[in-house]
């Protein structure tokens, strides 16, 4: 399955449009990792803690879109959009959606 930002693929032909699709991920914070965020705050330097859990929770939005689109019949999705979103008490929770256009291509 072909899964990319572009509204085509090169070389592709689109044959057939099977609908708008999304996929989402909401992952919690936990309290550890935000205790040791708040100190790589502090002293400066990425966190990788939380670089993990949005990696984690964009990967997990893919892989909806992309059963999603199988679903459908569809081999590609194309014009993929990603959204970050913090939601929920105190900010405490991540979101990912990941939404296209599933297609058929040749």
């Amino acid at each position: 399955m072909q899964l990319t930002t572009t509204p085509n693929i090169e070389g592709k032909r689109v044959t057939k449009y099977c609908g708008v699709i999304a996929g989402e991920a909401i992952l919690g914070a936990n309290l550890f990792k935000d205790l040791f965020a708040g100190i790589r705050d502090l002293v400066g330097g990425r966190s990788g803690t939380y670089e993990k859990e949005l990696q984690r929770a964009r990967e997990i939005a893919l892989e909806e879109l992309q059963q999603r689109a199988q679903d459908l019949g569809a081999n590609a999705v194309i014009g993929i959009d990603l959204d970050y979103e913090i939601m929920g008490k105190e900010n405490g929770m991540l979101m990912v959606s990941a939404s296209g256009t599933a297609v058929i291509v040749e």
